[in-house]
């Protein structure tokens, strides 16, 4: 989604969220040879939790959160413990081997780990009967833990993400000889469990010190989220009226009416502003977003974000929707992303999937760059001056990149796709976005069919916009990375705005009714709202609680593909 095609990417304080643990009552499990050659992990469970995940290696010790050679989450029960056996023919456990493992549990959604365990294999072993119970297990995808060099004192979260989503991070254990709770040398609380401090960071970063990859084979998953629930240690939701720079129509807030998870899907779904206030306050109230405490500040007082006053001429924002974003949690730079997810369709609905640089290493949009995975229009007889279509059947993808606004060469870095689909349009069903990225090339497909792929040349985005044929300063020169300014690290950004100026151009055609407003107007969204009785119907809001006019996102994935 471009950034008002001129809208400074938002300036984000990175704020460390602090969770004192209490002593784990999870208990060290018994392991044992099974079958001959594999390995068997008895689990007592003294906490009643609901699940408990075993990571582990053989003959190799695990730093931190790392996955391990194998990691499996384990949902039943046998007796009073947990009982997970592998006995694939990968797997060969003999006696005096060392089994190197860590737990993590979970009840109600609260976690606990038990770090830094190891087993040698001795002479008991145990070899299955052909009428014992099997235990039901959940492979884990192999997620490779970031690794840290910690200050002293400090220490850091678990990888777990509570279910919602594998977010890998790092624990760094320091004995500590009192048991009461303190500060770090950071300032961080801290609390002692069982002698070992412990600061969970929802960034996925040690603050304090340089993070990067463990991964020991490629392809690496380094993020995954499936939305088993609404993870807020993973995303970072936008309290702003000001958009994207666009002048949209919605205002991005924090509720579970405008996003939420159900299913395993996340639910991007934009409402009707007057639904909480009344219709009276879009042109006579005030909205304040300012907010008193720190998960409810405004986040982008851009464009008059924060605080804005209703009046008949220029109403209040009349949609409510949700922007949601992973920067304090995930940042990465090259590799592979995934995403499966399902657009929206009603009129005049412009969804997003898109990445943002985590700082603006160039300066202010478009310089630090734009990443556009997909971006679609919800409308469903929507075509441009040629007579194809731009609704809810097709979509772009798109780089932004340039010295300053107005110089943004985006045509040279787009690509469009109408699809032709059994299912007809990108809501029917979903679909399969992926974007590949690395030190010589930015390539967007779909369903394994490219749509876009940006190879600049030596000289860079900078030559391959023909920038250089302006007399513009080149904010590229003084590096030698071709793919500046996409050689630095970005997150990931989901919204579904509405409308504005720009995204929808005047010389569309839309059918059965023509365009509600117009960009040049001084009363934009008024004139929209002023049509409601005509797109309004095209969400049916009164059908399955709205939720055609929604993105779905079934899982994010992410991989590091070489070292």
């Amino acid at each position: 989604m471009p950034v008002g095609r001129g809208m400074s990417a938002l300036g984000v304080l990175a704020l460390v969220l602090v969770v004192t643990r209490t002593v784990l009552s999870i208990q060290p499990a018994i392991v044992e040879q099974y079958n001959g050659h594999g390995v068997k992990f008895t689990i007592p469970d003294d906490g009643n939790y609901d699940f408990v995940a075993v990571h582990y290696s053989i003959n190799q010790p695990i730093a931190g959160v790392g996955a391990g050679q194998w990691a499996f989450d384990v949902h039943t029960k046998q007796g009073s413990s947990f009982v997970h056996t592998n006995d694939l023919p990968a797997i060969q456990v003999h006696k005096g081997d060392t089994v190197y493992y860590w737990l993590h549990a979970q009840k109600g959604g609260t976690p606990s780990e038990l770090f830094g365990q190891s087993a040698v294999i001795g002479d008991l072993t145990t070899t299955p009967k052909p009428t014992t119970t099997t235990t039901t297990t959940t492979v884990r995808p192999v997620v490779t833990s970031k690794t840290t060099s910690a200050p002293s004192g400090g220490s850091h979260g678990s990888g777990h993400s509570s279910g919602g989503g594998i977010l890998t991070q790092t624990m760094i254990e320091t004995q500590s000889a009192g048991t009461s709770g303190g500060q770090s040398p950071g300032g961080s609380s801290v609390g002692s469990s069982g002698g070992t401090q412990q600061v969970y960071s929802g960034t996925g970063y040690v603050q304090h010190g340089t993070s990067q990859q463990s991964c020991t084979s490629y392809p690496c998953l380094i993020f995954e989220d499936n939305f088993d629930f609404l993870n807020f240690e993973t995303w970072t939701h936008d309290l702003t009226a000001g958009g994207g720079g666009n002048w949209e129509f919605e205002y991005y807030t924090n509720n579970r009416t405008n996003s939420y998870t159900k299913d395993g899907k996340l639910f991007i779904k934009p409402t009707l502003t007057a639904d909480n206030y009344g219709e009276h306050f879009l042109s006579s109230g005030t909205l304040d977003l300012w907010g008193g405490e720190p998960n409810s500040l405004c986040t982008s007082n851009q464009f008059w974000g924060c605080s804005r006053q209703g009046s008949p001429e220029h109403i209040i924002n009349p949609i409510q929707s949700a922007r949601l974003r992973s920067d304090k949690a995930f940042n990465f730079k090259y590799g592979k992303m995934e995403v499966r997810a399902k657009m929206p369709k009603g009129d005049w609905i412009w969804p997003a999937i898109w990445l943002l640089p985590h700082r603006n290493a160039y300066g202010g949009w478009p310089a630090s760059g734009e990443i556009d995975v997909v971006e679609s229009r919800g409308n469903t007889d929507y075509h441009d001056e040629n007579g194809r279509s731009q609704g809810v059947d097709s979509f772009g993808s798109t780089l932004h990149f340039g010295p300053v606004y107005g110089y943004d060469p985006y045509e040279k870095a787009h690509g469009e796709m109408q699809v032709t689909i059994p299912s007809g349009t990108l809501n029917d069903d979903f679909h399969i976005w992926t974007l590949e990225w690395d030190e010589e090339h930015i390539k967007v497909s779909f369903e394994g069919q490219e749509v876009m792929n940006v190879s600049p040349p030596p000289e860079g985005f900078w030559k391959l916009g023909e920038l250089d044929k302006t007399n513009i300063n080149n904010p590229y020169k003084y590096t030698n990375n071709k793919m500046a300014p996409f050689d630095q690290e970005f997150f990931i950004i989901l919204n579904v705005a509405v409308g504005g100026v720009g995204f929808f151009p005047d010389k569309f055609r839309n059918s059965p009714y023509p365009k509600p407003w117009n960009d040049k107007s001084e009363f934009t969204a008024r004139d929209f709202w002023n049509h409601k009785s005509q797109w309004y119907p095209t969400w049916n809001p009164d059908q399955n609680d709205g939720e055609q006019a929604a993105m779905q996102v079934d899982y994010i994935r992410v991989w590091k593909m070489k070292p």
